[in-house]
């Protein structure tokens, strides 16, 4: 009986069942058009689904659900159905767990509708000025960069301005020790 309940039963099992489907529709349809061995095809797929009606009343009802296991004595006739009638005291259910779950998804809830709102407003939204907007943005953006193109010439400017400074300084620097010399030797002169 292991072979019956096995996978490689039910899918053999459900191969049959197809293939005498389809002898009858095909014996149908020979028949309908009153083309050959259309009375062959018909039997052939009567026998086959006759034989495996046969077969499956014989071999009973699949179990399908394990509500044993949910509820032991379920599948026992006569067994003790006592926690069954509602007084919980076989059942165990963790209720801290049940209750935590329960508000992890109620605060997932709260997200989702807070999200659900914040597409409807967005979806009120007007935007019909914002290709004049973005206009005035590809605007300010060139005036930037062109100002940022002056800072940097300015910056240059200075750099050079302050070079030149500098070698002035030095100049002075040079022609004011020339003036001291000439100061010097005038006070010599004037001194003999």
């Amino acid at each position: 009986m292991s072979f019956v309940h096995s996978y490689g039963f039910k899918y053999l099992k459900n191969l049959i069942i197809g293939i005498g489907a389809a002898l009858i529709m095909v014996g149908a349809l020979f028949k309908i058009e009153s083309w050959p061995y259309a009375s062959e095809f018909l039997i052939a797929g009567l026998l086959t689904e006759a034989f495996i009606f046969l077969f499956l009343g014989l071999i009973g009802p699949e179990k399908d659900y394990y509500w044993e296991k949910l509820y032991p004595g379920l599948d026992k006739v006569g067994g003790d159905l006592q926690h069954m009638r509602g007084d919980g005291a076989n059942l165990d259910i963790n209720t801290e767990r049940m209750e935590g779950q329960l508000e992890g998804m109620l605060g997932e809830l709260k997200v989702m509708s807070g999200s659900m709102n914040s597409l409807k407003a967005l979806q009120e939204v007007d935007f019909s000025g914002t290709s004049e907007q973005v206009k005035k943005m590809s605007d300010f953006y060139a005036n930037l960069n062109e100002a940022m193109g002056n800072i940097n010439d300015s910056i240059e400017d200075t750099r050079i301005y302050k070079e030149q400074l500098g070698a002035l300084n030095k100049n002075l620097g040079s022609l004011n020790s020339v003036y001291g010399n000439i100061l010097s030797a005038m006070g010599n002169i004037g001194n003999k």
